[in-house]
Parts: structure tokens; C-alpha cells; sequence
């Protein structure tokens, strides 16, 4: 993509215009293609590839604006008080969002690699590292497995929690609860 600091007022807005468009479209169906998304935006194919080298690089863009649009909703989430309710409301909150981004997760998974999709998280898992450190100091969580390793599995929950409702295999309300019972699991310290 462009760097936006040097873009014209009217190349902003058409970055902004296909990133939107991108959104949309992946979010109705992952396989949505270049020409889909810039119709969607009102702009031609040629300026969607202008600032967007290719589907994988507009995937990930979208991916980014989705992860950070939900940032911004979790900002907002209660991780106060006790650290296991803290968690259950964290994983509530991250599942809505993620069950939402469920088809732009799923075009990321073709077209960006784990690291690609890894990196674009590291915002969002600040925030459970910094509950997963509170409950630790607290005594709650276990502290005897490295803190990235916590944080992994939580986020590889979510992950198979996605694959698994776009598979079919399980609806939205039971990967929600099979995602807060796991994670409790996972974290809590053996009592």
C-alpha cells in the first residue's frame, strides 16, 4: 500500500473507499476477488491494484482495519476486578468481533502466512497479556508455562473456534462457551 502521509486528498480516500469495500466483500465471502472489491468501492480494478499490490496485500489491510476497528470495541471492555471474570468477559467480547471477521479471517488463512496473521494480532494480545500478568501476580493464573505460550494457545483457541463455526462444526454461541472454558482451564492456577 501507499504511504498515505505523501497521498493526494482523493487517493486517501479511494485507499479508504477499497479498504471498506474490501471489508464488506470478504466479510459476505471470503473468495471475493479484486474486481468484486472495487466495484464495491465505485473505483476500477486498476486502482484498487494502485494501491494494493496484490489480493494478499488488500487481504491483510482489511485484516488490519478489522483488527483494528475491533481494538477500539475492546478498549471498552471491564477487565477489572476478578482476573477469571475479567477473562470470560475478554474472550466474550474478542469472540463477537472475531465471529464477525469470521469470512475475513478465513481469507487471510489463504492468503497470509501464520506469521503475517500473527503479527497483525500483537495489539490485540496486549491486552490479554496484560490480564494474563494481573492474574498471575494475583495468584489466579498459573505461572508455571512461558506468558507467550498463554497467550498463543488463547489466540490458536480462537482460531480453531473460527474454523470450526465456518466448517460447520459447531455454532456461535457453543464455540463461545467451549473458547471461555478452555482458556479458563488453560490459565487458571492449580489450586
Amino acid at each position: 500500500m501507499s504511504n498515505p502521509q505523501t497521498l493526494r486528498a482523493d487517493a486517501r480516500r479511494n485507499i479508504d473507499r477499497v479498504l471498506d469495500a474490501a471489508v464488506v466483500c470478504l466479510s459476505r465471502n471470503p473468495d471475493a476477488t479484486m474486481q468484486q472489491i472495487a466495484a464495491e468501492a465505485g473505483v476500477g480494478r486498476v486502482t484498487a491494484y494502485a494501491h494494493f499490490s496484490s489480493r494478499a496485500a488488500l487481504v491483510s489491510a482489511a485484516l488490519a482495519r478489522a483488527i483494528d476497528r475491533g481494538d477500539a470495541v475492546m478498549s471498552g471492555v471491564d477487565l477489572d476486578g476478578d482476573p477469571v471474570e475479567a477473562l470470560h468477559r475478554l474472550v466474550a467480547a474478542g469472540w463477537e468481533l472475531s465471529a464477525v471477521s469470521s469470512n475475513i479471517w478465513a481469507a487471510a488463512r489463504e492468503s497470509l502466512s501464520a506469521a503475517q496473521i500473527r503479527a497483525l494480532h500483537d495489539k490485540p494480545a496486549e491486552r490479554a497479556r496484560a490480564l494474563l500478568l494481573r492474574g498471575q501476580r494475583a495468584g489466579v493464573f498459573r505461572d508455571d508455562l512461558p506468558t507467550e505460550w498463554l497467550i498463543d494457545a488463547l489466540h490458536a483457541l480462537m482460531k480453531l473456534a473460527l474454523d470450526q463455526v465456518v466448517s460447520g462444526k459447531i455454532d456461535h454461541e457453543r464455540a463461545r462457551d467451549l473458547i471461555a472454558r478452555s482458556a479458563e482451564g488453560l490459565w487458571r492456577a492449580a489450586l
